[in-house]
């Protein structure tokens, strides 16, 4: 049986803009997003049983076709028409908190695609794959994409970013849970934003990335969970030379340095407190 290992990294996002909402309830976004070291790992199996099946130790999965890595099995089997008796078994370890702003489901949902096309020597191009991406997530493409991107319309049209500086981050997280869909709902959009309004995400160095830091979604999550502006002060108090939250949360990162100083902060935050705690380079 062949059988290989494959990364699935987070992500954060150095920017989100949220410029409006689309007729279908999408919102229309501008997003600087970016790949980080801490990933889940997944090993992929090929087997004759021409079934699908995907495990996660510790980890409820949604079932069939609930289960976004399940779905993206499926996507590319139906896409690619792969013969009926091939099957495939999927591990996933999780090392990215669930929730958390982090797109993990989303890059699990990614890796498969890419995984599968290797594995099975599919052939399809990386475009293609976004293509499908698009169809089980807005953030799947990005991972699809691999580079550090400027992403807009639902967050699936991808302009790869310029080089950006040499930082480490640290990321905190208190455990608290964060419903993405309240965030969206409680935002006061004013009608009219735009993509041509925005300052344009070009940074070259690291006072210019801090500078640039921004979510629309984190002051109504803050205001929501008064705890993740102590930690987003506390990170701050440590060093960081800037602070934002990931996503909708409710994982916030600390811009540090380097990886020994994020390994600093994060041996406090240990000392004081029970969050969880994971310093990480970018990809």
């Amino acid at each position: 049986m062949l059988e290989k290992n494959y990364k699935s990294p987070a992500k954060i996002n150095l920017c989100l803009h949220v410029l409006g909402r689309y007729d279908n309830g999408y919102h229309a976004l501008a997003m600087a997003m970016q790949r980080i070291d801490l990933c889940d790992d997944i090993r992929i199996r090929v087997t004759t049983s021409g079934e699908i099946n995907v495990t996660c130790d510790g980890l409820a999965l949604a079932p069939g076709e609930n289960n976004i890595a399940t779905r993206a099995a499926r996507l590319l089997f139906s896409e690619a028409q792969v013969d009926v008796e091939v099957g495939i078994d999927i591990r996933i370890d999780k090392r990215i908190p669930v929730a958390a702003g982090l797109g993990g489901g989303s890059s699990n949902a990614a890796t498969v695609l890419l995984a599968l096309n290797d594995i099975l020597a599919l052939h399809m191009d990386n475009s293609h794959l976004q293509r499908l991406g698009a169809q089980l997530g807005a953030d799947v493409p990005f991972f699809v994409f691999q580079r550090p991107a400027w992403a807009t319309g639902i967050g699936t049209e991808l302009t790869p970013l310029p080089p950006l500086p040499e930082v480490a981050y640290l990321l905190v997280n208190p455990g608290i849970a964060v419903s993405t869909a309240e965030v969206y709902q409680s935002l006061q959009l004013t009608k009219g934003g735009e993509l041509a309004n925005l300052p344009r995400f070009s940074v070259v160095t690291k006072e210019e990335l801090c500078a640039a830091l921004h979510n629309d979604l984190e002051r109504v999550t803050l205001m929501r969970h008064p705890l993740l502006r102590q930690i987003k002060q506390r990170l701050l108090q440590l060093g960081a030379r800037g602070a934002l939250m990931s996503g909708s949360g409710a994982t916030l990162f600390g811009v540090f340095d380097t990886l020994d100083q994020a390994q600093s902060a994060a041996s406090v935050l240990a000392v004081e407190t029970d969050w969880w705690t994971c310093p990480v380079s970018p990809l």
